[in-house]
Order: structure tokens, then C-alpha cells, then sequence
């Protein structure tokens, strides 16, 4: 027997609007139950609107990204009863294009490249006894925040490697008013995106952040309802700052909960959460998952 927690899905308000979705996997290891809950919540709300639901592969990250995973999933959610419309985007052949967002950010003084290493900001840190936190930890303690432009061109020029940081104290001037964002069951909330401090949107080994490529292509999509794990709903405030930052529109958010184990651990695939490829092989059949993935 599987010993798997279920939360329950949130209540879901269907209207007669079209919702277009989208779920977005990471091909660096193969889908476990979590991933099933999130693919079929995703795919259930577009069909049952008469809507839209896509397909992106989030491969970024080339250095973990694979294409036997990919591959690998493709099949997972056909087994699954998950179709999707289009192609399928994969973001590693557009980075192009989020580059040219990058420079766009980076002519209107919104970005500025770090030479900081992970053990120099490190160091900063412990040195200042403690640093202010945000959703994804400690927050940049600004070292090359007022690094003069001179100095900076000719580091890169030297070939330092360096990543491109969100200035956002600049960020929260430029766009006018307070941000609100709409989580579906809960309403509007006003975004308070300064939290996350200056984040990297693109570096040398990936040319471009999660942050970044999430919000360009659901608003290049046009996805109506983003739907995901509750573990990323602080984001959505990032997101929308970004988003107004670009003149890009606001979709909704519904996140749904994680699926956990027995102990209430959250599904990983670093921690070994059993794969569904390997529950098929023992003989669950893809009805039982779908199952076992959407109970509450």
C-alpha cells in the first residue's frame, strides 16, 4: 500500500468563461504523484471550461534537464488520460527571447549584473550577524547593487562570471500604485513583491530565472488561470511585479495543495517519491492514480 496523505483540493468555481492552463514540468528526473495532481488540475479546469490547456517544458536548467525525462513524461501523462492542445513549448529553444526581455529590463536601469559568488554573500552575511529574510532565504545584502558602471563593464569584458539581479527598490518605483493579485477561493490581495529583494533573473549557467520565463510565457499564451503547488503561491506577488513591469496582463492563480507522505513531507524527486512510471510497472493502473492523485 502506497502511504500517501491527501489534502483536499480546493473548492473549484466554474463559470462559463474559458480558462486556458498550463502545466509546466521540469524534465530532471521522472513524475511522481505530485505531478499528477498538478497535471490533472490543471487539465480539468481548461476541459471543463471548453477551454485550452498547454503543455511547457521548463528545461532551463541544461545542466539537470534530460531528454529521456522529457520523453519520459510525455508518455506519463498520455498513460495518464492527460492530452494536451499545440506543441509543446520548451523553453531552452527561446532563450532569445527572454533575453531580449533582460535588456529591456537592463536599459531602464531595472537589472545590474552581481560578481557575487555564493560564498561572498555568504560571508556578508554572516559578517553582518544576521540578513533580512525572504521567501527563498536570506536577502541580497546589495554588494554590487552601486557598483560603477565603468567597473562593471569592465569586468564582464574581463569574462567574470555574473548574474543579472532585479534592482528592486527601482522595480517598485516604476510601476504605479500598489499591485493586487487575484488568488481564486480568497479574492484580490494586495502583492508586497519588495520581500524577495533583488533576485537573479539570468546567469551565466542559466541564462534566464524561473521568475522571468514563467511570467513571459503565460502572458505570451495568453494562460487565464495559472494553477499550482501551494509551496509556490509567494511567488505570485514577484510575478506580478514583473508582469507590470512589462505591460504584460495579470492572469489568476488557484494553487492547489502538495501531495505529502505518511510523515508530511512534501512529494520530491531528490527524495526518492516513488515515480509513475514504477507504480504502471507494479501494476496501478493509470485510473487508480488519477485517483490517488486528486482525493481529499
Amino acid at each position: 500500500m502506497l502511504a500517501i496523505r491527501f489534502a483536499r483540493y480546493p473548492a473549484q468555481a466554474m463559470d462559463a468563461t474559458p480558462e486556458i492552463t498550463r502545466f509546466a514540468p521540469s524534465p530532471t528526473g521522472y513524475l511522481h504523484l505530485g505531478h499528477a495532481r498538478a497535471a490533472l488540475f490543471a487539465w480539468r479546469r481548461a476541459r471543463a471550461t471548453g477551454g485550452r490547456f498547454l503543455l511547457r517544458i521548463e528545461d532551463i536548467d541544461t545542466t539537470r534537464c534530460r531528454p529521456e525525462f522529457e520523453a519520459a513524461l510525455l508518455e506519463d501523462l498520455r498513460w495518464l488520460g492527460v492530452d494536451w492542445d499545440g506543441t509543446p513549448r520548451r523553453q531552452s529553444a527561446h532563450f532569445a527571447e527572454y533575453r531580449k526581455v533582460l535588456d529591456g529590463l537592463a536599459a531602464r536601469g531595472l537589472v545590474y549584473p552581481c560578481f557575487c559568488t555564493r560564498a561572498d554573500i555568504a560571508r556578508e552575511v554572516a559578517a553582518a550577524g544576521a540578513a533580512p529574510q525572504g521567501p527563498d532565504g536570506p536577502l541580497y545584502p546589495g554588494l554590487c547593487r552601486d557598483l560603477p558602471g565603468a567597473e562593471a563593464t569592465r569586468r564582464i569584458a574581463a569574462g567574470q562570471p555574473y548574474a543579472l539581479r532585479l534592482h528592486m527598490a527601482r522595480a517598485c518605483e516604476a510601476v504605479p500604485g500598489p499591485l493586487q493579485a487575484h488568488e481564486e477561493n480568497e479574492g484580490w490581495h494586495t502583492c508586497r513583491q519588495e520581500v524577495f529583494g533583488d533576485v537573479v533573473l539570468g546567469r551565466k549557467d542559466v541564462p534566464a530565472s524561473y521568475h522571468l520565463c514563467v511570467t513571459h510565457d503565460d502572458a505570451l499564451q495568453g494562460v487565464t488561470l495559472v494553477t499550482r503547488g501551494e509551496d509556490l503561491k509567494p511567488a505570485t506577488d514577484l510575478h506580478r511585479l514583473l508582469q507590470a513591469l512589462m505591460g504584460w496582463p495579470a492572469p489568476r492563480y488557484a494553487h492547489h495543495p502538495l501531495m505529502r507522505d505518511s510523515a508530511g513531507r512534501r512529494l520530491a524527486k531528490r527524495d526518492g517519491a516513488e515515480s509513475l512510471r514504477a507504480l504502471r510497472e507494479r501494476g496501478v493502473s493509470a485510473a487508480e492514480v488519477r485517483t490517488m492523485a486528486e482525493a481529499g
